[in-house]
């Protein structure tokens, strides 16, 4: 089974008939898990801002995206940086899952989520990480993140860092606006952006 495992995640022909079967796909991320060789689950979540596709290592949170960027490239980048034995399985997600109902239901107001940081690097991570650490209800501005990234005149760059984001949400980018108040960028549009601060309560239109 082992070997079957391994050329199915490497991306081999299936080993199992109709795997589009939810009980399926479950007993062969549980059996895939327990021989070790499942190293990134993915699946995706229901929120007020669309459909999020999750992915998570043992490691934490690796990468939420927003609808619109297309699976297959997400899954081909986290197999090239990550590991390539990664499987659908929205199961290892729930935890990720659960934490976000709460947050956009309004009880939940700090992500308490190992983070896994793979797919960041130099300045983009220290940005990232400065923006981690911006409180809720909270705002911070691009020069600011920089300065605590360790540049402070390299604020394009962390404006950069900040559309990259491969972990929109729990690291809370939206969080972070121009100096003089307006909304600046954000990956997932700004619409999205101003619903986030104002489930905040930071932001006023």
């Amino acid at each position: 089974m082992n070997d079957d495992l391994e050329r199915l995640l490497s991306g081999g022909p299936s080993p199992v008939p109709d795997l589009d079967s939810a009980r399926l796909r479950q007993r062969l991320a549980e059996r895939a898990a327990a021989a070790g060789l499942l190293d990134v689950a993915y699946g995706e979540h229901d929120s007020p801002l669309g459909p999020l596709m999750l992915f998570v290592t043992p490691k934490g949170i690796l990468r939420l995206s927003y609808p619109g960027e297309p699976i297959d490239a997400q899954v081909a980048e986290v197999a090239a940086v990550v590991s390539p034995r990664l499987l659908r399985a929205p199961e290892r997600t729930d935890a990720v899952r659960r934490q976000l109902d709460e947050y956009f239901g309004g009880s939940r107001r700090t992500f308490d989520l190992a983070v896994d940081w793979r797919l960041v690097y130099g300045f983009a991570a220290e940005v990232l990480r400065a923006t981690a650490r911006i409180p809720f209800g909270r705002v911070s501005t691009y020069r600011e993140v920089a300065a605590e990234a360790g540049s402070p005149r390299a604020y394009r760059a962390a404006g950069n860092a900040l559309g990259s984001n491969p972990i929109p949400i729990v690291v809370p980018c939206h969080r972070v606006l121009h100096a003089g108040g307006g909304l600046g960028g954000y990956t997932g549009g700004l619409d999205r952006k101003r619903y986030l601060l104002e489930l905040e309560g930071s932001y006023r239109r």
